[in-house]
């Protein structure tokens, strides 16, 4: 089992169901922003599953309908791609309280408090904590100490249980008159769960890194294209960077760096699959070589690889690959790379001899070989390489 966050609006989303309430929250990225009302001022908010959102500048109060893009792209700017705004809920801070219940050996333990908000860690001996069952008589005492009815505890304890719920944390709750306001809420699910519920999926997994503009730049690629395209960076000054096609062979490949003990000098990972064209294949290739040019390091190696493709044009998407070359030549030469590649399919006679030619014209030749070279030997002569000119 582990414990994967939710993004806060899925799981407002299936509280609020829960509850028999309408839910005024919406979802939003740069590329995305909905339209609402002039009449009301929103709460943007990175939704990430990140901790600790607003000592981190990462919500934004008070905004007016026509500075929602403004805010968005404000909050983009600092790694994040993935937003929600709800309307903003005004109230003194008198009327915080603290609600979180986590799945345990015992039961659910419910930690509550007449206190909450954002130094809460800083008032742990005003939370108390009991394990509590629907029928739990406690029940009662936490609805009364936190001014809020009882069915609404038992309607949180069997959403916890129906959505397969590892933590759930609200702070604050805020309950003014009548109108119970969750103002944050987090909530960690059981991954393994995704097979039995039809409330959440994998896609509703908060993801709490902060991407890099190359790496956003090939997650819009992505999203546009029929072929798929993904970039991890590891380690910003790893002498080995990949350019891999196809999932079991780029994992064939990267794994022989660990296999060598050179692990920690992988600078990425990710691939291209699906027969992307020449212009993506050339996109995707700009932003990795972007990313590999803002390393400190000279003498890095680049492993074009991948295994014998079933219908990837090779010509083709070498071409786009020998264009983005072409376009950052002279960055690439100032650093001495050194460009390693082994591939194999349709048209890789073509592929591969326009790539050996363009790399010796520039002083970056390595080793360009097809499928007679066992897949995981090109990654150990690219490591053996750069021993050589350590």
């Amino acid at each position: 089992m582990a414990r994967v966050k939710l993004t806060e609006y899925k799981a407002k989303q299936i509280l609020f169901q829960q509850l028999g309430l309408s839910y005024d929250g919406a979802f939003a990225s740069v590329e995305s922003i909905p339209h609402l009302s002039s009449e009301k001022t929103y709460v943007v908010k990175v939704d990430q599953g990140i901790k600790g959102r607003m000592k981190k500048g990462l919500v934004k109060l008070h905004i007016s309908a026509s500075k929602l893009q403004n805010a968005i792209q404000e909050l983009s700017k600092k790694g994040y791609s993935q937003f929600m705004i709800e309307p903003m809920v005004s109230y003194d801070p008198s009327d915080e309280r603290y609600l979180s219940m986590e799945r345990t050996r015992e039961g659910i333990v419910v930690h509550y408090a007449k206190v909450g908000g954002i130094d809460i860690e800083e008032k742990k001996n005003e939370v108390k904590s009991v394990v509590c069952h629907q029928d739990d008589a406690s029940i009662n005492k936490i609805s009364k100490e936190l001014g809020v009815p009882s069915s609404f505890i038992q309607s949180l304890i069997e959403y916890f249980e129906l959505n397969y719920i590892s933590f759930l944390e609200i702070n604050p709750l805020v309950a003014l008159a009548s109108t119970i306001h969750i103002i944050d809420l987090a909530v960690e699910v059981d991954s393994t769960a995704e097979f039995f519920t039809k409330s959440w999926d994998s896609a509703d997994i908060g993801e709490d890194t902060v991407k890099t503009p190359e790496e956003r730049a090939i997650q819009k690629l992505n999203n546009q294209s029929q072929a798929a395209f993904s970039f991890t960076l590891l380690n910003p000054e790893g002498l080995l960077w990949v350019l891999l096609s196809g999932g079991g062979a780029s994992i064939t490949i990267a794994d022989e760096a660990y296999n060598m003990g050179f692990g920690k000098e992988l600078a990425n990972y990710g691939e291209y699959s699906g027969n992307p064209n020449d212009d993506e294949t050339y996109e995707y290739t700009c932003s990795l070589i972007d990313s590999m040019m803002k390393s400190n390091r000279r003498r890095l190696m680049l492993i074009i690889g991948g295994g014998v493709a079933n219908f990837t044009d090779i010509g083709k998407t070498f071409k786009g690959v020998i264009k983005a070359l072409e376009k950052n030549k002279k960055r690439l030469q100032k650093k001495e790379i050194k460009i390693f590649v082994r591939r194999g399919g349709p048209n890789q006679k073509k592929g591969l001899f326009i790539m050996e030619k363009w790399l010796k014209e520039n002083d970056m030749y390595g080793l360009v070989t097809g499928p007679e070279l066992p897949l995981h030997e090109i990654m150990k002569i690219a490591i053996t390489s750069s021993k050589k000119h350590a």
